[in-house]
């Protein structure tokens, strides 16, 4: 089994406890995004966002959405790790 640097594990296990923490606010806000909250290293958060993976908009916020990449990317995830999604 080849294993991952531990660079990348933060990042890929990142954006994997924003998946799994996610929440959907779509009857307060209109919108169908998955959105959660900025607890992590904001340099990794800044990475997915620039690979499209999550958006932090243009303003301060706490939380970021996560985009239809991320969900696949995530899933992806949880099967390379081996983690059970919700049901």
């Amino acid at each position: 089994m080849n294993k991952t640097n531990p660079e990348k594990a933060i990042k890929e296990l990142t954006m994997v406890l924003m998946y799994l923490t996610r929440f959907n606010e779509s009857d307060r806000f209109g919108s169908n995004l998955d959105i959660s909250w900025k607890g992590y290293d904001f340099g990794i958060i800044d990475e997915l966002d620039e690979e499209d993976y999550v958006r932090q908009g243009n303003h301060r916020s706490k939380s970021v959405a996560i985009t239809e990449e991320g969900i696949k990317l995530s899933q992806s995830l949880l099967h390379k790790y081996n983690i059970s999604d919700w049901e």
